[in-house]
């Protein structure tokens, strides 16, 4: 089975990829010469995954997979949220966004936060949504070099960072691959 996956973040394909079972094939937007901006114009996440995976689905007619990830902090009222790629400016700039996050937080104690995906699978026109959710804390400064985004402050349960886990490691236990493997089960299930 072919899935377009509605990003055009190459880490994104490449974490999703390595987490489908070899009977998908997941291809990107340059596979399917997609080279317009999708919209994300919603304020929840859960609008926007669908908005994406429904514009591919318009533009090829093709299986598709689409997902919005924000990261939620306590102490931030729940910001970035729905702006996480683009927090500290439009340029999707990933270590400024890490510093913004650090320097609004300062030394607050109150470092709670949760990452959550949402994944849209649109089979045949009809679209079905999965969740995935990750809680942990933000940590006083970056830690690790693996993943990507926010990784490197989010601390989970081990005491490490994202980006201080091995990819193998975190596609287990994230909130990509918890709503991942909902997917995946799904599809099985079809």
């Amino acid at each position: 089975m072919q899935l377009i996956l509605a990003t055009s973040n190459s880490n994104k394909v490449k974490e999703i990829a390595n987490l489908l079972p070899n009977k998908i094939e997941l291809l990107s937007l340059k596979d399917i010469h997609y080279i317009d901006e999708i919209p994300e114009d919603h304020d929840n996440i859960e609008d926007n995954s669908l908005q994406k995976a429904m514009t591919i689905w318009q533009f090829k007619n093709i299986n598709c997979l689409a997902e919005d990830t924000g990261l939620f902090i306590a102490a931030l009222n729940n910001e970035p949220g729905v702006y996480s790629a683009r927090y500290a400016g439009e340029q999707k700039n990933e270590a400024n966004n890490i510093q913004k996050v650090l320097s609004l937080l300062g030394d607050n104690p109150n470092r709670k936060a949760y990452f959550k995906t949402v994944f849209t699978l649109v089979l045949k026109g009809v679209a079905y949504q999965f969740t995935g959710i990750f809680e942990g804390n933000i940590t006083l400064a970056p830690r690790g070099n693996q993943g990507f985004g926010y990784d490197p402050i989010f601390e989970i349960a081990s005491g490490k960072t994202l980006a201080e886990i091995p990819l193998d490691e975190k596609k287990k236990i994230s909130h990509r691959g918890i709503a991942l493997k909902k997917v995946i089960q799904f599809l099985e299930s079809q």
